[in-house]
């Protein structure tokens, strides 16, 4: 089962629709860097462009933070062709395709109907786990929360409640 504080679960090798491309990705090509994993519902729904443009609005600061951002649904490389080309041409980040639903069984987000829930994931860049959160599938997920999440992790210190970055810390 997927804890925090424990070792995310690998995946090898796993095809992506990337800048116009197929490519093949492992969780071992992020290590050294942090990682926000999402996952999202299906391709050509109401609520998933609202997140996944919310993140590559804020790409260039994730990247500030030495972190990558990394998509995955349920639907195939092909459907992420067609979808990312049409309607999200300014994402510039990876979409996973987990056809198989080995990655979305890993995170614990494989839905009955068989596409991922919203899942987000923090990986730090030795691999382990550091925050995640699954919400329904009706409700869209805050990207400047998950933001804040990356920074006060990065911190290395104890963040109070509604921390932001600049603010202190708490001595342990």
């Amino acid at each position: 089962m997927i804890k925090v504080a424990k070792k995310a679960p690998e995946f090898y090798g796993a095809t992506a629709y990337h800048k116009n491309n197929f490519v093949k990705i492992s969780l071992k090509d992020y290590q050294d860097k942090w990682l926000v994993l999402f996952f999202y519902p299906r391709d050509f729904t109401f609520v998933c462009p609202t997140e996944i443009r919310e993140f590559a609005k804020l790409e260039k600061e994730f990247e500030t933070c030495k972190c990558a951002i990394l998509a995955c649904s349920t639907d195939s490389e092909w459907s992420h062709k067609n979808w990312f080309e049409k309607d999200l041409a300014e994402v510039k980040y990876p979409v996973l395709a987990d056809t198989t639903h080995e990655i979305s069984s890993a995170y614990n987000v494989l839905g009955s109907d068989g596409a991922a829930q919203r899942g987000t994931f923090i990986v730090d860049p030795e691999g382990i786990l550091r925050w995640m959160a699954v919400s329904d599938n009706s409700v869209g997920r805050s990207v400047k929360e998950i933001l804040r999440a990356l920074k006060a992790l990065q911190t290395g210190g104890l963040c109070p409640v509604e921390w932001t970055p600049g603010q202190k810390t708490l001595k342990p």
